[in-house]
């Protein structure tokens, strides 16, 4: 069982930059390959990022790639997601969540899942 907490959401103007984290409990996080999604209002959830347990293997959506970046500390159970050059169409609830094995970008793929931060972009 893992238990995932997010934070480092909040209101910032486009352009702008934020940090997610994700903590995880439990004392198998590296065993787990992280994925971060978003859902927007009024729209399906969808994969933003994802990172095997080594920190060797990151995918994208292609609408965050080369704005946002994945990474993960199994030190300190936590995976961070640091988003640059933010743009309204950013603004959502953002998501962590973990599974066991290779990453993939499948909502349904992961088993565990965090409450979400929100992230709103200003124009």
């Amino acid at each position: 069982q893992v238990q995932l907490v997010e934070s480092g959401g909040g209101l910032v103007q486009a352009g702008g930059s934020l940090r997610l984290s994700c903590t995880a409990s439990g004392r198998t996080f590296s065993s787990y390959a992280m994925g971060w999604f978003r859902q927007a209002p009024g729209k399906e959830r969808e994969f933003a990022a994802a990172i095997n347990w080594s920190g060797q293997n990151i995918y994208y959506a292609d609408s965050v790639k080369g704005r946002f970046t994945i990474s993960r500390d199994n030190a300190k159970n936590t995976v961070y997601l640091q988003m640059n050059s933010l743009k309204p169409e950013d603004t959502a609830v953002y998501y962590c969540a973990a599974r066991v094995g290779v990453p993939r970008s499948g909502e349904s793929e992961y088993d565990y899942w965090g409450q979400g931060t929100q992230v709103t972009v200003s124009s």
